[in-house]
């Protein structure tokens, strides 16, 4: 860092030695104002390059603010969201889309992602890590997303099985970790210049899938949260020579803080509040399209047979055009219709996956609502119960609380200041909490 910085490392190095900032991303359409004052008494300060995110003036305790299990926010290093600038300057988000979060776990960028897609675009969100895919999933069905499956699978699996299928890609690398020394102090107990060697290797691996499965004229978005150059600015360079990629500028305001440094993009906590970031983008030229066909060999998704329709279209809200499928398991899965060819195609060609919503099971003639359904613009609410924030949670620890007089039987949603946390079904003398028990809050109130 020293031969990076030279006269700047003093800085460096007391900035590191600072509180790490803690910043937060409403999600789209939200009232701001009304989210702010949630927070209260709170200081939130905006941060520049995202419309949505927020510095918060100290570190509240999420665990313990519904709002949060809601998918209301999102809680974000700052740096990260930069990823902002790249897309929206880059991309025409008025068009359908096909985008691909390679390395999408824990959640955040592809959160980010799905606020900017309009509703006929789809949003893969691969996470090769198969233990991490869990929160993965929990984050974006928090947030509400139909138009989106999941995915479990090496890079190289959508580089040989969905050759030139992505309009966008974004590639947050795995990487030596050096900006979060301040956040993460044990992610200095992994570094070593091995380490950094052995990343450098690994991202060149990534990227080659990403440049593969990227249409001619899309958008390849590479980021670390690291500052060499072995992972930074000599792969940007390294795209464009081996690849032939075209190297993109980023309109940035100077009062930012951000570095400019080869075409690539740095933030350092010395100059931006926020985490160590870099963040690259590229255009991949415009050529002939391959040729090659989807393998079929891992079909999952089977129509939902008509018996079961009626079952389940009360539930739906008509402005969400849907089609319905049944996987192995009998659980029925909701994709935005207008999305269906693009999800039959990532069904044939990835083995681990899980598409859009999933709306329950149907025992009898009656369905049994899953919790992604409660948390979707897809779901047509019936009965609802506006709860207080103790009453929210108690749910969230999947108990029970009162209910008030002449709250009617049947499935009811849960909901804190409008936003929706999840079902109970209200029966004669008692209520069942229907929260997985995975997502319960487990810490005291």
């Amino acid at each position: 860092m020293k031969a990076l910085l030279g006269a700047e490392y003093a800085d460096f190095a007391a900035a590191l030695k600072t509180p790490p900032p803690v910043s937060i991303r409403f999600q789209k359409g939200l009232d701001a104002g009304l989210m702010q004052a949630g927070f209260a008494p709170l200081t939130l300060t905006p941060i520049p390059w995202h419309p949505q995110g927020y510095y918060l003036s100290e570190r509240p305790q999420f665990t313990l603010d519904p709002r949060l299990h809601a998918g209301a926010y999102y809680v974000q290093e700052a740096s990260s969201m930069f990823l902002y600038q790249a897309l929206v300057q880059h991309a025409d988000f008025s068009k359908s889309l096909k985008v691909l979060d390679m390395c999408a776990a824990p959640g955040g960028k592809s959160t980010l992602i799905a606020d900017l897609l309009n509703p006929d675009s789809l949003l893969v969100a691969n996470e090769v890590i198969r233990t991490r895919v869990g929160v993965l999933r929990e984050n974006l069905e928090k947030w509400g997303v139909p138009n989106i499956a999941f995915t479990c699978a090496e890079s190289e699996v959508f580089a040989e099985n969905l050759p030139e299928f992505f309009d966008i890609v974004v590639t947050d690398a795995p990487c030596s970790g050096e900006g979060l020394f301040r956040k993460d102090p044990d992610a200095t107990k992994e570094w070593s210049t091995d380490n950094v060697y052995m990343c450098a290797g690994r991202q060149q691996r990534i990227l080659t899938a990403a440049v593969e499965t990227l249409a001619p004229g899309g958008l390849l978005i590479y980021s670390t949260c690291t500052y060499n150059h072995l992972e930074n600015e000599d792969n940007t360079k390294w795209l464009q020579v081996e690849h032939g990629l075209e190297l993109l500028s980023i309109r940035i305001d100077p009062a930012w803080g951000m570095v400019e440094n080869q075409g690539g993009y740095h933030c350092y906590p010395h100059h931006v509040k926020g985490e160590g970031f870099y963040l690259a983008a590229f255009r991949k030229k415009v050529g002939p399209i391959s040729k090659r066909n989807i393998p079929s060999g891992f079909i999952s998704l089977k129509p939902l047979p008509k018996a079961g329709i009626p079952a389940i279209q009360p539930w739906l809200n008509p402005e969400w055009p849907v089609k319905l499928f049944q996987i192995p398991s009998g659980e029925i899965l909701a994709l935005p219709a207008a999305l269906e060819n693009a999800f039959l195609c990532i069904d044939k060609a990835i083995k681990s996956k899980w598409f859009g919503v999933f709306v329950g099971e149907i025992k009898g003639k009656d369905l049994i609502p899953a919790h992604p359904l409660a948390l979707s613009p897809l779901l047509q609410p019936g009965l609802v119960l506006e709860v207080s924030r103790d009453q929210a949670l108690l749910f969230l620890k999947k108990e029970v609380f009162d209910l008030p007089a002449g709250t009617p039987n049947g499935w009811t949603l849960v909901c804190y200041q409008g936003h929706r946390l999840g079902w109970i079904k209200v029966l004669p003398n008692r209520m069942n909490n229907y929260l997985p028990p995975d997502r319960r809050i487990r810490m005291d109130l």
